[in-house]
């Protein structure tokens, strides 16, 4: 299922989530200037490597190599498909989740979510030497939170049956649960499956926790005030 928009419409103009979008398609663009090796590199620099991460944390590791990854991270993607795909969800949901928290508000959580998402995948990965990158951690901090907040929207899906393509206002319920639910069986068969993962499921199952968790202790908050 492919999300084009949904229902709700921000009262406020979502500045940080254009912001964000635009930083990754900046920042993607600038790598594509770069040769295979450099951006080998790149990933390996200033993306999540669990193995390197645990090394440089029990080793003592400066700031830089041990912490600047969960940062950067985020803003590095592997092609066209992965960028894409990040920047339609963040699209479609994040400038209501914006509205709801205000705009430094929800730069932290984005940024916060995105790090849990990252320690999510090194805790289930954590032999793996393989980099990890994207905004997708971040992203499903921002599905949990808009599950909570926003649970009568209805988002218009692209839906593809067989042959055919239609599409269907979905309940944003309806179709956050089954988004989770896939990442879950996804997380699962990679867990069963031999050789290295290419997506990082736990980062979408521990940014969706994250971010559903935050989201639910908000609501609490403020219906008690």
């Amino acid at each position: 299922m492919i999300p084009l928009r949904d229902s709700m419409r921000p009262r406020r103009f979502p500045y940080i989530n254009i912001s964000l979008i635009l930083l990754n398609i900046i920042i993607f663009l600038y790598g594509l200037g770069l040769t295979e090796a450099e951006l080998i590199r790149l990933y390996y620099q200033r993306g999540i490597v669990p193995q390197q991460f645990i090394s440089s944390l029990l080793q003592g590791g400066t700031l830089g190599e041990t912490w600047l990854p969960f940062l950067t991270s985020t803003f590095l993607h592997g092609g066209w498909f992965h960028l894409l795909g990040n920047m339609l969800y963040l699209w479609v949901f994040g400038d209501n989740v914006e509205d709801r928290l205000g705009r430094g508000g929800y730069l932290l959580f984005y940024l916060v979510a995105g790090a849990a998402g990252s320690i999510a995948h090194i805790a289930a990965n954590s032999q793996s030497g393989v980099p990890t990158i994207g905004a997708s951690g971040a992203i499903a901090g921002v599905l949990g939170a808009y599950l909570v907040f926003f649970p009568r929207a209805r988002v218009l899906t692209l839906i593809p049956i067989v042959f055919f393509i239609t599409t269907a206002h979905v309940p944003a319920t309806l179709f956050l649960f089954i988004w989770f639910i896939l990442q879950l069986a996804n997380a699962s068969f990679a867990g069963l499956a031999a050789g290295a993962q290419t997506v990082a499921w736990w980062a979408h199952i521990g940014g969706f926790v994250l971010g559903f968790v935050f989201a639910v202790a908000t609501h609490i908050r403020q219906k008690l005030r």
